[in-house]
């Protein structure tokens, strides 16, 4: 359980999006996937969650650091290595219908890499395990889903088939990029649960990038939560304890700011007031921490000189702020 099976070593993503002129989407980001684990990407649009997964896929190549896959570089990997790597870490996209085609029944998107890749031979193997793969993600009766199209489905069946499509090639690791964003809010929880399932039956890492850190804090109760801001990884910590002892000022305002059912609790919630409420844009990023700007603890003779690094704590946390890092110490005397 303790070996990771992606790691991402001081990983940054530029783009160009004018004659000599670059953004940064993704800014020297480290962390780890372990084998079985769940793991959220927590932040604002644009904080670059989903180039981040793109690059654990294999999708886009980070401009500098290293993915790794099973300790090799992904870079390095020859080619049974990248088959084996582009089976093993699957990808669900955040738009069932732009990422299904049109004009394939559900059988044959589900058939295609069954057949492709050499895991069933002949239609009665194939159909079977396609009934298998619809029923794995709830998808019942099988029977009647088989001769639909995509267009024939609501919104949460064709985000099911999107994960039995990448289950077909039974991965080891599926990142869900805004997975659930785009259907009913009724049946979020319902979609989550059937990925929850699919993780214990499976033994499947997840990586799941969402804006929403209240569905991060239940789909990853059992895991770990990264909070993203501008892109830049701030706090990395086990679910429960970033929910209960945020330490990044940028975590505490995501928190203070979901909503609660119960009125008594909303009244209670300390509210984090931010000086600004306008994210700078990648263009024009602010020196030192980028979150200054906005911080309501902000240290001008540090915070607007000096980038803070992820820091490990003893405790298990990582957090990126200088004043974390000075209370820390001194509690520590």
């Amino acid at each position: 359980m303790d070996k990771p099976i992606i790691e991402l070593n001081h990983v940054s993503r530029a783009f160009q999006v004018k004659r000599n002129t670059y953004i940064k989407a993704v800014d020297n980001v480290s962390m780890r996937l372990k084998e079985g684990e769940i793991v959220c990407l927590v932040g604002e649009s644009g904080c670059g969650k989903t180039t981040t997964g793109k690059m654990i896929v294999g999708l886009t190549r980070p401009t500098s650091g290293e993915v790794l896959y099973m300790g090799k570089d992904i870079s390095q990997l020859n080619k049974e290595e990248w088959k084996r790597f582009r089976l093993g870490v699957q990808m669900v996209h955040q738009d069932p219908y732009a990422s299904l085609n049109p004009s394939f029944t559900i059988y044959d998107t589900l058939a295609a890499p069954l057949r492709h890749h050499g895991f069933t031979s002949g239609d009665e193997n194939t159909k079977k395990r396609v009934i298998e793969l619809l029923e794995m993600v709830d998808l019942t009766p099988a029977s009647e889903i088989l001769d639909k199209y995509p267009h024939q489905l609501s919104g949460g069946q064709r985000q099911r088939v999107s994960v039995a499509r990448a289950l077909t090639v039974s991965p080891s690791v599926l990142v869900a990029d805004e997975a659930v964003s785009m259907v009913d809010v009724s049946i979020r929880i319902s979609l989550l649960n059937t990925l929850l399932k699919l993780k214990e039956r499976m033994g499947l890492a997840v990586l799941f990038i969402t804006h929403d850190l209240a569905l991060a804090k239940y789909f990853a109760w059992e895991g770990r939560i990264g909070v993203m801001y501008l892109g830049r990884m701030v706090e990395i910590n086990g679910a429960r304890e970033l929910v209960d002892n945020p330490q990044h000022p940028y975590t505490q305002a995501l928190l203070s700011a979901i909503p609660e059912a119960d009125p008594d609790i909303t009244r209670q919630k300390r509210h984090v007031n931010l000086r600004s409420m306008d994210v700078p844009s990648l263009l024009h990023l602010p020196t030192g921490c980028t979150f200054h700007p906005r911080c309501p603890l902000w240290d001008a003779d540090i915070c607007e000189k000096v980038v803070p690094d992820l820091v490990n704590y003893r405790d298990g946390s990582q957090v990126a702020c200088h004043i974390v890092a000075r209370k820390r110490e001194m509690d520590a005397r």
